[in-house]
């Protein structure tokens, strides 16, 4: 079969990163636009999604250069378990935040996710969905504010 290479197609890599890196910096442009950017030192609202599409805007150009030149090796089909079961967990994750609390929605979604790799192991797995949920109720509840459940409404007495 032809490579890539001969047939200038974008390499397979990259393929599926160009869409939707384009899409991301083009809404974040958009509605970066929209608002006042300040400075570096006092930033309006627009600064960050202006900064962050424009960084979006070099990572494409940077993976849009790297597929047209070098040698291109045929892409490993794509295994649809791992996407569905980590796609699963996300899910479970939307659908327990407010019942369940942040902390069980985390852990539950980092657990189910876990499942979709074949090297992933029981106890690394418990102890990275306990880190996040404890980090995640640090950070965003109690350092931002966050108004997310930490217990959701199954545990109201």
């Amino acid at each position: 079969t032809r490579g890539a290479a001969q047939t200038g197609m974008i390499h397979p890599d990259f393929a599926f990163a160009q869409p939707g890196l384009r899409n991301r910096r083009l809404w974040s442009a958009y509605k970066g636009g929209a608002v006042a950017l300040g400075t570096a030192r006092r930033m309006g609202p627009g600064y960050f999604p202006t900064l962050l599409s424009g960084l979006l805007c070099a990572l494409a150009l940077i993976l849009v250069v790297r597929s047209l030149f070098g040698t291109r090796e045929a892409a490993d089909p794509v295994s649809l378990r791992p996407v569905l079961i980590v796609t699963g967990g996300v899910v479970t994750f939307a659908a327990l935040l407010k019942p369940a609390g942040l902390i069980i929605a985390i852990m539950s979604m980092v657990l189910i996710a876990a499942i979709g790799s074949s090297q992933a192991r029981p106890l690394p797995s418990l102890l990275l969905a306990l880190g996040l949920a404890a980090g995640s109720v640090l950070v965003f509840v109690t350092g931002l504010g966050q108004s997310f459940p930490i217990l959701g409404t199954w545990f109201e007495g």
